[in-house]
């Protein structure tokens, strides 16, 4: 997995107790599900999982950690550094339109 380098190692609380921590992975899902479709904290599906307290928790640390940021870089940059994108090939989206006289 790409991204799982990236995430930070789930730290076990030093009083002990509590239940086993929820996989990463499903974490990670459900947090791309709800920054992606715009659904609310609050509304996220129970189908991943993952309890909203759980997921919001794991998003605010990895935030904070930084580990957001770098995920995005790294999923940006994967198809380029794989060789799936021709950048030679590369179209370039700008206007082809002049300006009208006196719009400048």
């Amino acid at each position: 997995m790409l991204v799982e380098p990236l995430v930070p190692g789930f730290a076990v609380r030093p009083q002990g107790g509590g239940t086993a921590p929820v996989g990463d992975r499903a974490v990670f899902t459900a947090i791309v599900f709800v920054l992606t479709s715009g659904c609310a904290w609050r509304m996220l599906p129970s189908s991943f999982g993952v309890t909203v307290p759980t997921a919001h928790r794991r998003f605010t640390d990895w935030t904070k950690a930084g580990s957001l940021g770098q995920i995005h870089r790294a999923v940006l940059d994967e198809p380029g550094t794989a060789g799936l994108i021709d950048w030679c090939r590369a179209v370039v989206d700008a206007a082809t339109v002049r300006a009208k006289e006196g719009d400048r």
